[in-house]
C-alpha cells in the first residue's frame, strides 16, 4: 500500500469533524460540494481548461472531472455523485476504484442536468459551496458559501493532515525532477519556451495540469515577477535563467524557484547569497513565530545584501528605514501552500475570518498568522533589478545613497529567487525542496 491510501482515511475523519463544526456554526445539517462545471469560450465550441472547486478535491483526488456532487455532514459516510456520461467524443472517466473509493457511497451520474434526484429534497438546511450560483439557485439552494462555513474550512485548511503531507512531499519530488531538466537545458542554450517544455516533459505534466503558469526567464525577463511569455527564440547570450515552477499530486501543489547563471562573478555570487538568505529564513520559521517577522527578517538580510555588494552608499538599516529594499525586493517572503499554491486564510486571525492584514509598509505580504505546527509556507526572498521600479528610486530624493553603476551593471540579469517549500514540525522543520537535493 502506498503512503497516501495508509494516511486517506484519517484525512476523511478529520474533515469529518471539521465539517460538523462548520455546520454547527450556521445551524445547517449539510453541504453539498460541487466539483464545479466546463466553461464555454465566447463565441466558441471548445470549453476553458476545467479547474475543480478546491473545497471538492480537499475530500478526494478526483481534479479532472466536473458535475460531481459531494454530500457530507461530518457524521454519515460522505456521498459521491460521479460524473460518468455516454459520450463517444471525450474520454469517459473510469468508474471509481482507487484507494480513495471506499470512503464513499458513490453514484454514477449519466447526465449533469439530473443531478437533482441524488440531492436533498430539502434543501433549506443544506449549503451549496461551489462557484456555479446561478445552478445552486435553480437547484433551490438559498444558502451558498456562508460565511462562517467558509471561514471556519480556509482556516482550518492552514493545518494539514498526514495524507496532505505525502501528497505535498510527492509534489515537490515530481518538481524536482523537472527543476533539474530545466537546469540542464539552461545550460545547453535552449530558448524559454524549449526549457518549459524539457520541465513539463520531466513531470510528465502539461501546462494545464501542473498548479500555475510556469515563469521560465531568461536574462532581463527574470526581472518580471510574473513573467509567462515564452519567448520562443533563443538569445544571443543566455547570461541568467529563473525558472518558478511546481508540480500537481492529488490536487495539491508544489511551488519551487531556483535562477542560475554560466559565468562566476558578481551576479553568481548573489545567487549564493540569496541561497543564505533563505536558507537562514527558513532556520527561523518556527511555531509561536508571526510569518510577518520572517519577511522583516528577509528585508533586513537583503538590505545586508545591497550594503555588502556595494549598490547603496549608506549602510542596511538605514536603506530599511528609508524604505529602499523595497525596489529590489518587492514582494513578500512567501505563502501557504497546500491544494491552491497561494492558499487561502493567510490575512486572518481566527477561525471566523477576522482580517489581519499585511503591515502598511509591507503590502504585497501573503500570509501575517502565527506559525504552526502541521503548516506548509514557502520562503522566497528575491533580488531584482525592476527597470520601473528602479526609475522611480532614481526620481525620488532617494537616488544619492544608491551607486548607479554598479545597479546597471546587474539589468542585463534581471533578478534572483530562491524558494523552498517548508513544513512545519513542533521540534522541527521539513524542508522538503532540499531534502530532495535541490540546492
Amino acid at each position: 500500500m502506498s503512503k497516501v491510501s495508509i494516511s486517506y482515511p484519517q484525512h476523511i475523519s478529520e474533515l469529518q469533524t471539521r465539517t460538523r463544526e462548520a455546520l454547527q456554526r450556521e445551524s445547517i445539517d449539510g453541504l453539498i460540494i460541487h466539483s464545479g462545471q466546463s466553461k464555454r469560450m465566447f463565441l466558441d465550441d471548445n470549453n476553458y481548461p476545467f479547474s475543480v472547486n478546491p473545497q471538492f478535491k480537499a475530500w478526494l483526488p478526483v481534479v479532472d472531472n466536473p458535475n460531481c456532487w459531494l454530500i457530507v455532514n461530518g457524521v454519515d459516510k460522505p456521498k459521491l455523485i460521479f460524473y460518468r456520461p455516454k459520450d463517444f467524443w471525450h474520454k469517459v472517466p473510469d468508474e471509481p476504484n482507487d484507494f480513495w473509493a471506499e470512503q464513499f457511497d458513490i453514484i454514477l451520474l449519466t447526465h449533469a442536468d439530473a443531478v437533482e434526484k441524488h440531492l436533498p429534497f430539502d434543501k433549506s438546511k443544506y449549503a451549496y459551496i461551489g462557484e456555479y450560483i446561478e445552478v445552486a439557485k435553480a437547484l433551490g439552494f438559498e444558502l451558498v458559501n456562508p460565511d462562517r462555513v467558509m471561514h471556519y474550512l480556509h482556516y482550518q485548511r492552514a493545518y494539514k493532515t498526514d495524507y496532505e503531507l505525502d501528497c505535498m512531499r510527492e509534489a515537490n519530488r515530481i518538481a524536482v525532477d523537472g527543476h533539474r531538466a530545466a537546469k540542464i537545458a539552461f545550460e545547453q542554450g535552449l530558448s524559454e519556451f524549449d526549457i518549459n517544455l524539457a520541465y513539463l516533459c520531466a513531470v510528465r505534466q502539461g501546462d494545464n495540469q501542473v498548479p500555475y503558469n510556469n515563469i521560465v526567464a531568461l536574462n532581463q525577463n527574470s526581472s518580471i515577477l510574473h513573467y509567462t511569455e515564452l519567448d520562443t527564440h533563443t538569445p544571443s547570450e543566455s547570461r541568467s535563467f529563473l525558472i518558478d515552477a511546481g508540480a500537481a499530486f492529488h490536487g495539491y501543489a508544489a511551488d519551487i524557484t531556483r535562477t542560475y547563471c554560466h559565468q562566476q562573478g558578481v551576479f553568481s555570487e548573489l545567487i549564493q547569497a540569496l541561497h543564505q538568505v533563505t536558507l537562514s529564513l527558513v532556520e527561523q520559521l518556527k511555531p509561536s513565530v508571526a510569518y510577518s517577522q520572517i519577511h522583516i527578517q528577509a528585508y533586513q538580510q537583503i538590505a545586508q545584501i545591497l550594503e555588502n555588494f556595494g549598490f547603496i552608499n549608506l549602510d542596511a538599516q538605514g536603506a530599511v528605514e528609508k524604505g529602499i529594499v523595497s525596489t529590489f525586493f518587492p514582494h513578500g517572503i512567501g505563502h501557504f501552500l497546500g491544494l491552491q499554491v497561494h492558499d487561502v486564510a493567510g490575512h486572518v486571525s481566527d477561525d471566523r475570518g477576522t482580517p489581519q492584514p499585511p503591515p502598511s509598509q509591507h503590502p504585497f505580504l501573503r500570509t501575517t498568522r502565527t506559525v504552526e505546527a502541521k503548516q506548509v509556507f514557502t520562503i522566497e526572498p528575491g533580488l531584482y533589478f525592476i527597470d520601473s521600479l528602479l526609475g522611480d528610486l532614481k526620481a525620488s530624493e532617494n537616488s544619492k545613497y544608491i551607486n548607479w553603476d554598479q545597479v546597471d551593471t546587474m539589468r542585463p540579469f534581471g533578478g534572483i529567487r530562491i524558494e523552498d517549500n517548508i513544513i512545519v514540525h513542533r521540534d522541527k522543520n521539513e524542508n522538503m525542496t532540499r531534502e530532495l537535493g535541490l540546492n
